[in-house]
């Protein structure tokens, strides 16, 4: 297998990916709000992958691709065996609602709910090369809303190897009321607490790994979600019920035409 894999990056978000019900609509919305171009991805002509200045950042795949799936955008992290890692997960708790499937000649994926119920993947194979996730200037970042994430860390350290010394550089590190996941000492991932309620009807609430994606320009960003048929969600991140989940004037919480929520984050100068 030629190229960079999952076991070069255990433990470590490798991928984003967002089911779609219009492939042609998903990628109209998405190049105008985040200025993403788009190629045809490796799996065939109902998947594209999205990419920023060359850089692939994520991929868009109609629902008819994804048995099961809901129309959301779903964080993968990278495992070296993915048996393996849906068994971890069962042990554990958690519930798993696909998978493994193989992807030839890319890899296998599942994915799966945490103990809150919070949906995410995990991929066995080749990475795509120069993909990154993390504070700076990385196109886009990761962070679980949980209701504890001392308990959710226990739970994904088990089952994806964190602060395991044999599987490389990812390392935990327990911050305030959250968890901040490290790869090489570069962040990639938080684990925030706060007050999710599971049957909430505003998806802020629920529990879930929410991705926010930077952009250069946020009133321009705000102005094509509206253009474009998507909404601004009010009350920010955590629906308003946190002082941090307010509205900020450098984010926007997003829910697009299919109503799959995200955010949308300026780039600091």
């Amino acid at each position: 297998m030629s190229g960079p894999t999952t076991g070069d990056a255990v433990g470590a978000p490798c991928w984003l990916n967002l089911s779609a019900h219009d492939l042609e609509a998903a990628q109209r919305f998405y190049g105008a709000v985040l200025g993403w171009t788009f190629r045809r991805g490796a799996f065939g002509e109902s998947y594209v992958v999205g990419e920023r200045d060359g850089v692939p950042v994520a991929g868009i795949a109609a629902v008819a691709a994804q048995p099961a799936g809901p129309v959301a955008w779903t964080v993968f992290f990278a495992v070296d065996d993915a048996d393996a890692a849906v068994a971890r997960i069962r042990e554990r708790g958690g519930t798993v609602g696909v998978g493994p499937l193989s992807y030839p000649p890319r890899g296998r994926a599942a994915l799966a709910t945490d103990l809150e119920g919070a949906v995410f993947g995990v991929w066995e194979g080749r990475l795509v090369s120069r993909w990154h996730v993390g504070e700076r200037q990385a196109p886009a970042w990761v962070e679980l809303h949980t209701r504890d994430a001392f308990d959710a860390a226990v739970f994904y350290g088990g089952v994806l190897g964190w602060a395991d010394e044999s599987q490389g550089g990812t390392e935990v590190s327990y911050e305030h009321e959250g968890v901040v996941l490290r790869r090489n000492g570069e962040a990639v991932a938080r684990l925030d607490s706060g007050p999710v309620e599971s049957e909430s009807p505003r998806p802020q609430l629920r529990p879930r790994w929410l991705v926010r994606f930077r952009v250069r320009d946020l009133a321009a960003a705000r102005e094509a979600v509206v253009a474009q048929g998507g909404t601004v969600v009010p009350g920010g991140e955590w629906a308003g019920v946190r002082p941090s989940g307010g509205d900020d004037e450098r984010r926007l919480v997003v829910r697009d035409p299919d109503g799959a929520l995200f955010a949308v984050e300026e780039e600091a100068g």
